[in-house]
């Protein structure tokens, strides 16, 4: 969903989300800070700690690949800790965090060749530490902060002169092994991974380096593809093991992170998911004239790309069926994203999938019937957020699906 833009960092596309006058003032602030802190400190060569890769969409398929490092690496790119210790990690330190992180970047030949130091991007894709590395810009780097609604934000791109690497990558033997097998398809090697207990940062990191899949087949993968692709592709994977799951039980999950809140609707049925977006920070005095985006899948899936929500339609879909997984029961999830003003600057989908993770972490509510799920769902929210869900309950397709369907008894 396109969120309000009302205050532009320095960067392409990038913006601060928030109409509120003590929000603006504070990001503006923060941003001022953060650039004056970033420019005292910045070096043209330095010898720092580089944990992950960042490869460009723009001008596909001959992209920009680059290198993510810090001098003073504090946990820049580790959001499943930011999550767990959410007291030590706010927003503006997630931010001061990924401000530092330069993007040591260089021109590839093709997402099939990407020629200079690809053997160095290649070792940091697959490490499961940060490596240690002396790198060597073209010039000095200054503040320049932008962000992304699908990928983690970063500091600035200067083009890259040198790179070493200090050490050896720390590779795990299963990631090893798949990347060794050429004739093991992408797919099957994501779902096999994240079945053993790799999470979805790092596989979106080895898989966006091109260390997997058939021989033929393999290139390296835009950074905001690649984090759509591997929980599009487990996410699948792990539906298929729903098929012989009981029915889960009418219930509401509520929960949220980083002031993305979810309310998901569990209704019992074979699997299908709907995604409401919903921006509800100031300026919603109407509860019933509002913009929501939505997307949906009935039971056998989709055949095109959730344009309306994009990725985090795929993160919120994993967080679904890592719940059905977890119980070993099926339903149907109308799920409803709500995006408030403390949600101040996008940080990319992760958080989508960790706040919808929160919300069933929740204690769940049960119901005897649909519409008790429904009205308790539309005071709450109404109360909470000054929103009218009857608006998007009309819109909704799962809903509509779930009245008109006929059981036997009907027959």
């Amino acid at each position: 969903m396109k969120l309000p833009n009302t205050l532009k960092f320095t960067g392409k596309d990038s913006s601060i989300v928030g109409k509120g006058k003590a929000e603006l003032l504070r990001a503006l602030y923060h941003k001022l800070k953060l650039q004056k802190e970033f420019n005292r400190k910045s070096k043209q060569d330095y010898y720092g700690v580089a944990p992950s890769v960042f490869i460009g969409s723009y001008n596909y398929p001959s992209v920009n690949a680059g290198i993510l490092s810090s001098e003073e690496y504090e946990e820049n790119d580790n959001p499943l800790l930011w999550s767990r210790k959410r007291d030590e990690f706010s927003l503006s330190r997630i931010i001061g965090l990924r401000s530092s992180m330069i993007n040591s970047n260089f021109k590839t030949g093709g997402v099939r060749n990407p020629g200079r130091v690809s053997d160095k991007l290649k070792e940091i894709s697959l490490s499961a530490k940060p490596l240690h590395a002396e790198v060597n810009l073209e010039k000095k780097p200054y503040f320049h902060f932008s962000f992304s609604p699908d990928s983690l934000p970063h500091g600035p791109s200067v083009a890259l002169r040198k790179l070493s690497v200090a050490e050896n990558p720390k590779i795990p033997k299963a990631i090893d092994k798949a990347e060794s097998d050429t004739d093991l398809k992408a797919s099957s090697a994501l779902s096999g991974l994240f079945r053993k207990g790799f999470d979805e940062h790092y596989l979106t990191k080895v898989f966006s380096g091109g260390n997997l899949g058939v021989k033929t087949e393999r290139r390296i993968v835009p950074t905001k593809w690649s984090i759509t692709a591997v929980d599009d592709t487990v996410s699948k994977d792990l539906l298929r093991d729903s098929r012989d799951f009981q029915e889960h039980e009418l219930s509401v999950f509520f929960g949220g992170y980083m002031g993305n809140y979810y309310l998901v609707i569990v209704i019992p049925g074979p699997w299908s998911y709907e995604l409401f977006e919903t921006y509800v920070g100031p300026g919603l005095e109407n509860p019933v004239l509002f913009e929501s985006a939505s997307d949906y899948e009935g039971p056998y899936g989709r055949k095109v790309y959730a344009s309306n929500t994009v990725g985090g339609y795929y993160a919120a879909r994993l967080a679904c069926v890592e719940h059905m997984r977890s119980f070993r029961r099926r339903g149907r999830f109308l799920v409803l994203r709500f995006i408030s003003d403390e949600y101040w600057a996008p940080m990319g989908v992760w958080v989508v999938r960790q706040a919808s993770r929160s919300a069933f972490q929740s204690k769940p509510l049960g119901f005897d019937s649909l519409e008790f799920a429904l009205r308790h769902s539309r005071n709450f929210v109404l109360e909470k957020f000054n929103l009218d869900l009857g608006v998007l309950f009309k819109r909704s397709l799962l809903l509509k699906d779930v009245r008109e369907q006929r059981t036997l008894s009907s027959y």
